[in-house]
């Protein structure tokens, strides 16, 4: 099994989840993040002041997935989250050792 951490524009949130429900991938945990990149912030005005906002907002889905969805789901997200734009957002996919469905136990591939 895999972990899928895709950090995205907030904006492209339900494109995304719509593109992977489609794929049979429902199930995922969303956090509102803040961080930069090459983008490296920006400014704003604020009452008549600028001042520089270092820490962009961004959504960071976290999705498990079988081995043999993995590439399947990640053409989903870069499809769907791509706007050709600097700060597009970023893809981690690492191994998943274990997993326990706590309500009944039930472990790895029938646990996701």
């Amino acid at each position: 099994m895999k972990k899928i951490e895709a950090i995205i524009k907030p904006f492209k949130l339900d494109d995304v989840r719509e593109s992977l429900a489609e794929i049979g991938i429902s199930g995922m945990t969303v956090m509102e993040v803040k961080g930069f990149g090459r983008q490296k912030g920006h400014t704003e005005l604020y009452r008549g002041a600028e001042y520089m906002v270092d820490f962009l907002p961004k959504v960071k889905l976290e999705i498990v997935v079988q081995d043999e969805m993995l590439e399947q789901a990640l053409e989903a997200i870069v499809e769907t989250a791509r706007t050709n734009k600097i700060g597009d957002g970023k893809i981690f996919v690492t191994d998943v050792e274990r997993v326990i469905r706590i309500r009944t136990g039930e472990e790895n591939e029938d646990a996701v």
